[in-house]
Formats: C-alpha cells, structure tokens, sequence
C-alpha cells in the first residue's frame, strides 16, 4: 500500500468529466495484491464517468471527503468478473469486517446488491 493513503479509511476518488473537470468522491477503500477496491452503486456519476475515462486520482481524506494528503493518479476499471468481484468484495470485508457485512445486508434487503460495482485501481508509477 502507498504510505501515503494509510493515513485514513476512506480515499477521494476523483473521476473525469467529458469537459476535463474531476468530480471528487469520498469512498471506503481496501488494498490487496498490489490493487485498491471500491464499490459503488452501478448507476453512480462515477460509474459513468469511469465508463468514458480510465484514469483517476486518489488522496486521503475524511468520511466527509475533507482531503488528508495530496492526489496520487492510477487508472481504474470496473471488475466484470464473478472471480474479480469476489477478490474485491472479499478485499473490503478483510478490511471493514462487520461494517461491511452490515452493509451487504442493507443492500440484499434492498434488493440492491446485485446492482453494486466494484472498481480496480492502480496507482501509476
């Protein structure tokens, strides 16, 4: 993991919009075999966004999305593999533990866990 995003348990993703300008959001992230993890919901700006454009930034920041450190940039795709979303998924309960379990159990009541999104990130060099 970079040093510089163990500081918080949340990171700023920021994707590109078509005219240039990043969107900024605040999302829990997990760490794993060299790649960090999010999830989203699959109707999500940035799930649009990152459709369109690959590369992302990352920072450190608080659960409101206040910024703790300076942006890394990396590229990020979405994970359409049953293999890749269980890694991921499995990346952010080893991380969260019950916090994410609770949430898996919010989104099956809902009938939205098959609707989530889970996203790969790697950092450039």
């Amino acid at each position: 993991m970079h040093p510089h995003l163990t500081q918080s348990n949340y990171i700023l993703l920021g994707t590109r919009k078509k005219n240039g300008e990043r969107v900024k959001t605040p999302v829990w992230f997990a760490f794993d075999q060299g790649h960090y993890y999010v999830f989203s919901a699959g109707h999500a700006g940035k799930i649009k966004r990152l459709k369109n454009f690959t590369d992302v930034t990352v920072a450190p920041c608080s659960m409101l999305g206040k910024p703790l450190g300076a942006d890394l940039s990396g590229q990020a795709s979405i994970i359409e593999t049953k293999e890749g979303i269980k890694e991921a998924h499995a990346a952010l309960v080893k991380q969260y533990g019950w916090t994410m379990r609770m949430v898996d159990i919010g989104s099956f009541m809902t009938g939205k866990i098959n609707k989530r999104v889970f996203i790969r990130i790697s950092l450039d060099d």
